[in-house]
C-alpha cells in the first residue's frame, strides 16, 4: 500500500516537473491560435536561429519580383534567403490585380524552392482603394490625415470604415491564394508608423495607429481564416532628425497578443545598439529583424547586435547605399545564412544545412 502510495506519488512529482520543464522551454507561439503548420514551422525555425545566425534577404518590386535578389547573386555568388515583395498599388498603366497575381506566383515558386516569404503593401488612402493618383484623395507620402477622417477609418459603418474593409478584402484574396498554397507569409504591413512620411504615420493613442493594427489584424484571422501569416509589426528605428523624425517604439505598439515578430527599418547606417536593445524590451521574448536596411549591416554590427534573425536589403539600395566589397563582406560572415545553407522538408520545416 505504502509503495503503490510512493510510487504515484513520484510519478506525479515527475509529471509535474515535466510540464514545469516543458513551461520553461517554452517559446512563443503564434498569436493566431489557428496558425498553420507551415506558418508554426517558420516561426520556431526563427527562435531556432535567434542569437545563433541571421538570415540573409532582399526586397524586390511586384512588377521585377527577382531583380535585386538575382543581383545580389551577381554580387556575391550567394542568394538571399529571405524573398520580399509588396502588394503596392496602380497607377493609369498598371493593374494591380494582375501584377499582384503574378507576385503571388512568384512567391509560391521561390517558396517551393526553400526561400522565405516576405510581404508588405504600400496601401493608398482606403477611400482610393488601389489607384494613388495624388489628386483630391490624401496622397499614400502625406502623413496627418484629419482627425475627423481618422476617426471615420476606425469607425466601423461608416463610408471609409467600409473602404477600407473593401481595400484590405482585395489583399485578401491573394493571401488565401499563398495559404492554399501552403505558403507561410512574414506579414508586415503598414510599416513604420512611427515616422511621419505615411498616411498612417505618427497616429498616438488607443484608436490611433493601433486600433487600424487591430482592425486588419481581426479582419484577417477572424474573418477571413488567414492562418499562414505570421504578423510582424514593423516601425522604423527612432531618430531625431528635423523633418524626418521617427518616434519611440512603444507609442505605437498593439500589444504581445497581435505581434509575432518585432522588426525595425534602419537606413544611412544607422544602427544603434538601442535600436536592437529597446526592440529585444519590448518583445518580452519575441523574436526581432531588420524589416529594411539601406546600407547593410557590416559584420561588426551583426555580432555585437546577435538578436536579429533576418535582414532583408531594400531594391535599388543595394547600389545605392553599399558597394561590393561590403556586401560581400556581410555575406561571408559566418552568422549570415544564405539561401544554400537552409533547406525545407514537405512538411514547411526549415533546418540549416551547416
Amino acid at each position: 500500500m505504502y509503495k503503490t502510495n510512493f510510487l504515484v506519488l513520484v510519478s506525479f512529482m515527475g509529471l509535474a516537473l515535466f510540464l514545469v520543464n516543458c513551461n520553461i522551454n517554452n517559446q512563443p507561439q503564434p498569436v493566431n491560435p489557428h496558425a498553420s503548420r507551415e506558418a508554426i514551422a517558420l516561426l520556431d525555425f526563427l527562435y531556432q536561429i535567434e542569437g545563433k545566425y541571421i538570415l540573409s534577404g532582399h526586397h524586390n518590386g511586384p512588377n521585377s519580383p527577382m531583380k535585386y535578389t538575382n543581383a545580389v547573386n551577381e554580387m556575391v555568388g550567394e542568394y538571399p534567403v529571405v524573398w520580399g515583395s509588396d502588394f503596392s498599388f496602380h497607377f493609369k498603366n498598371n493593374n494591380a490585380d494582375s501584377v499582384r497575381n503574378e507576385m503571388v506566383d512568384k512567391a509560391i515558386e521561390l517558396y517551393d524552392k526553400g526561400h522565405i516569404i516576405t510581404l508588405m503593401w504600400h496601401a493608398c488612402f482606403p477611400s482610393d482603394g488601389d489607384f494613388c493618383d495624388g489628386g483630391e484623395s490624401i496622397w499614400i507620402w502625406e502623413p496627418g490625415v484629419p482627425d475627423e477622417q481618422w476617426d471615420s477609418l476606425v469607425t466601423p459603418g461608416t463610408k471609409l470604415n467600409q473602404q477600407w474593409r473593401d481595400q484590405v478584402d482585395n489583399v485578401a484574396r491573394h493571401l488565401k491564394k499563398l495559404q492554399k498554397a501552403g505558403v507561410p507569409v512574414l506579414w508586415r504591413p503598414y510599416h513604420e508608423m512611427n515616422g511621419i512620411w505615411f498616411w498612417w504615420c505618427n497616429e498616438r493613442g488607443e484608436d490611433g495607429f493601433v486600433k487600424l493594427w487591430k482592425m486588419m489584424y481581426d479582419r484577417y484571422v477572424n474573418y477571413h481564416k488567414l492562418n499562414n501569416l505570421i504578423w510582424v509589426w514593423n516601425p522604423n528605428a527612432p531618430r531625431d532628425t528635423p523633418g524626418d523624425e521617427a518616434y519611440a517604439y512603444d507609442l505605437f505598439f498593439p500589444g504581445l497578443e497581435y505581434v509575432d515578430v518585432l522588426a525595425a527599418d534602419v537606413y544611412h547606417n544607422d544602427y544603434k545598439q538601442s535600436h536592437h536593445d529597446d526592440l529585444i524590451e519590448l518583445a518580452q521574448g519575441k523574436v526581432i529583424a531588420m524589416g529594411e536596411v539601406g546600407k547593410m549591416p557590416a559584420p561588426k554590427i551583426i555580432n555585437e547586435q546577435p538578436q536579429w534573425t533576418w535582414f532583408m536589403g531594400w531594391a535599388n539600395w543595394l547600389y545605392k547605399a553599399n558597394s561590393p566589397d561590403s556586401v560581400k563582406a556581410l555575406y561571408n560572415d559566418p552568422k549570415v545564412i544564405t539561401k544554400k545553407e537552409i533547406e525545407k522538408d514537405q512538411n514547411g520545416n526549415f533546418q540549416l544545412k551547416l
